[in-house]
């Protein structure tokens, strides 16, 4: 049985832009989990870019700089987040990378995976205004 995250969205229902996404709101502060950017491919298909941990706010400003990213904005880089407890962040990130297959692939943590639910499991996401 997976765990059940509750996926964020912006205003709306809609997926959030990585690039356009407000990250000075006080819903990053202190908002520690773990995160998916990915963009659809062809319309209907989730293709994972990255997967991550931490600071949702910190890790998506440095992800705004790096070279990979921005040479990918113009496919309308989406992101989505859910807050998780700082021990299961390793196991969680772990099921989402070996799961969802990012591009940019990091190492593939040594602990054993936390399986969650998907964020395109749409019964699970939960629409914020953000």
């Amino acid at each position: 049985m997976p765990i059940i995250l509750e996926w964020m969205k912006c205003f709306g229902d809609n997926w959030c832009s990585l690039f356009d996404l407000k990250l000075d709101n006080n819903h990053f502060d202190g908002l520690e989990g773990v995160y998916i950017i990915w963009y659809w491919q062809d319309g209907r298909i989730p293709l994972t870019v990255s997967v991550g941990q931490g600071s949702i706010r910190d890790r998506l400003l440095q992800h705004r700089e790096e070279p990979q990213m921005l040479a990918l904005r113009y496919r309308n880089l989406l992101v989505t987040w859910a807050s998780v407890p700082d021990f299961q962040h390793d196991g969680v990130e772990r099921y989402l990378g070996e799961t969802l297959d990012p591009i940019m692939r990091k190492r593939l943590l040594s602990i054993k995976p936390t399986r969650v639910n998907l964020p395109w499991e749409e019964s699970f996401v939960v629409p914020k205004k953000i």
